[in-house]
This record gives C-alpha cells, structure tokens and sequence, in this order.
C-alpha cells in the first residue's frame, strides 16, 4: 500500500490543492495559439506529476481514484480554475479504447491523448443525422487493411485544433443504420480531410464542418468490429454525459457563486425576486452534482452509465441557459454590453454565456432524444411510434 493509498480524503485534497495552487499555469493567454500551448502544457504537467486521469487506470497514466476522490478531484480541478482538456476525447473517445480497444490501441493512443500532445474531436452528426443519428451517410469502404472514407461531418466541436477524429462511419448498406456503422478513428492530417471552423453566435469558431474525400485509414484504427459500432456509441455518449455532469456541477458551483457575488456588488440582493432566482439555482446546482454522482457511481458498480445520464444532461442544459439569461436579466443594460466595448461587465461574461448557451439543448443530444430516452429506459413508457425504428 503506498502513502497515497493510506491518506485521508481530507489529505487528499489538500495535497492536491497544494499542488494546484504550487503549479498553476498562471493568466490565461489572449493570443488563441499562444493559449493552445499553455493549456497542453498545464496536461502534461498533471500526467508528469500524477494528477490527470482521476478515473483512467494508473497503466495508462491515470489515478485511478475511488469515487469519492474524484469528486474531491473535480471540486478543486474547478477551483483552482485552471484550464480544461482540449477537444473532447478525454470524456468520450478515451473511456470507449479503454473498454473496447486492443491493447495495443490503449499504448499507442491513450497517454498523449491524456497530456494534451494529441487533440481528438468527435465525428458524429452530420448534415443529415443529428438525432437521428443511426441514419449517418458518411461511409467506409474496405480496400485490404485499409477503409476509403468519404462523407461530411458537422457541429465538430474544437475540429479546427484536431490531430485525431473519432468518427462513425457507415460500412453496412445504406439502409441498415445502426447495424451497418463502425467506430473508426482518423488522422485529421490524411490526405482528403478538410476541416472548415463555423462561426457561433459569439462570434467565435468552436465548431467545424468536416469533409472526407477518398480518405485512406488503417483497418487497425478500428475499435471493436466492423458494423458493430453502435454499442461503442452508447459508451461513448453516456460517458459524455457523466463526464461532463461532474465536471459542470463543479463548475457551477464556483460560477453560481460569482454570480452571487456580482448581485452584491451591485446592491441587488435586497430585491426578493432576485434572492429567489438565487435560492432556485443554489437548489439546482445542487440536485446537478448529486445526481452526477449517481451516474458516476454506476459507472463504477455496473460499468456503463446508463440511461440516466439522460438525466443530468437536460438538467444541466435547462439550468446553464436560465443562469445566464436570468444574470443577463439581472444587469438589465449593461447585461448587452459587448466585450469589444470595453464597458461591458465582467469582460461580457454573462453575453457571452447567454448566447453560447442556446445551443445547450442541441449539443450532447437533443433535449427531445434524452426526453424520450428517460420515458423509455428510467420511467419505462411505451416506445414512441413516430421514432425511426430501434
């Protein structure tokens, strides 16, 4: 037993925000690439010293923490505010090779995938398949050892810093969808790949469409079997959800209290309509993190997320568009004053939250799909008929 496995939690997280507080990356950069390589060098500080990872085994550079440490984990991670992964292989992509991949897949992927050395975005939805995403078009022909990609993909988040895509392709017939899609990961450098950001609300490029022409890819980027990629994608898109569920109650938590905060500084709290506004988030914040602990804890007893992940990602959703639109609300017009101004609050923090959070009920899932997953596979409801066929 080592000394890590004998200290307490209390030990725990003050070593850990000891460590936090000693090796922080100091202010964000403003220059967008000058800040890609302040944020891969903060990872690889973490794998280097052993804090990255708190649920991936410790073979492949995680901490391997029991349930109640990651959460103590996720709660300083979100305090000491110190910069997330890039792209979003870490939450998705990463628990799918660790459950399905070969072994030599793990080695060759997992720990630079972990230090930021390699940034993976997802390839699912399409033009064409969003919510129905078991209607996906962009297909993968088998040439020997290797497949010849050709299709598009879009709503790409951080596709334009990628190095890798996890992408579902169709290898079965055109009509077989669920059945016909494998899970196949691409070089964003291929020869045929062309990725072009698309401009959000904000005026900034999150997002891209991208573009496979004749593209060439190892049959050994393949996770699990040919036309038996859906159940990957069940993985993936729950591990998503849980990931996400525990790293945004813990950012909520710190963001509702800064909020709170501003209502003071503006001499806003004698209001009572405001001090109920509050009251409602502070109880929602927390029914988010006691809930994304239940869908951790089933990762941990049954080895899935499950169906409730549903759960937490439309509380989550409903909950980061009303905080903003209310704190928008709240500062009445300076809430639309733009950051480019120079006048605008809190560098127009709250805009910029308000717009970027429209798309909450689209991304991750519509709200529509978790809606119907949670009357389906928690409340057991009868199947809805005007669904495409299962």
């Amino acid at each position: 037993m080592t000394g890590a496995d004998r200290e307490t939690d209390a030990q725990f997280r003050a070593r850990l925000r000891k460590f936090l507080s000693t090796h922080a990356p100091g202010p964000r950069p403003r220059d967008p690439a000058v800040r890609v390589e302040w944020t891969k060098a903060w990872h690889a500080t973490l794998v280097d010293h052993g804090y990255a990872g708190p649920s991936w085994p410790r073979e492949y550079g995680g901490m391997e923490l029991p349930f109640a440490r990651q959460i103590i984990y996720q709660e300083e991670i979100a305090r000491a505010r110190v910069p997330g992964p890039l792209g979003t292989g870490l939450g998705i992509v990463a628990p799918t090779i660790i459950e399905y991949g070969t072994e030599e897949q793990k080695r060759r992927w997992l720990r630079p995938m972990l230090r930021g050395d390699v940034v993976w975005c997802q390839g699912y939805s399409e033009p064409g398949a969003g919510s129905d995403l078991p209607s996906l078009r962009t297909t993968a022909r088998r040439d020997g050892e290797e497949y010849v990609v050709n299709g598009q993909k879009v709503w790409t988040s951080s596709g334009t810093l990628a190095d890798m895509l996890f992408c579902l392709v169709r290898t079965g017939s055109p009509g077989s969808r669920q059945k016909g899609i494998t899970y196949l990961n691409i070089d964003a450098g291929s020869p045929g790949v062309t990725i072009r950001p698309l401009r959000d609300l904000t005026g900034a490029a999150i997002f891209a469409e991208v573009f496979f022409d004749e593209v060439r890819v190892p049959v050994a980027n393949r996770i699990g079997e040919e036309n038996e990629g859906w159940p990957l994608v069940r993985t993936s898109l729950g591990h998503e959800r849980s990931a996400g569920a525990m790293n945004q109650a813990a950012s909520y938590r710190r963001v509702l209290g800064e909020l709170i905060d501003l209502a003071h500084e503006r001499g806003l709290t004698g209001d009572p309509l405001v001090c109920d506004r509050l009251v409602e988030f502070e109880m929602r914040v927390r029914l988010i993190r006691y809930n994304a602990e239940r869908t951790v804890s089933d990762i941990l007893t049954k080895g899935e997320p499950g169906a409730g992940s549903s759960v937490s990602r439309l509380m989550i959703a409903a909950f980061e568009q009303d905080l903003h639109e209310f704190a928008v609300d709240m500062l009445g017009p300076d809430g639309i004053v733009t950051a480019p101004s120079g006048q605008a609050v809190q560098r127009g923090r709250w805009l910029t939250g308000f717009l970027m959070t429209r798309a909450s009920t689209i991304g991750a899932g519509t709200a529509e799909i978790q809606r119907n997953t949670v009357a389906e596979q928690v409340l057991r409801l009868p199947y809805d008929p005007a669904m495409p066929p299962r």
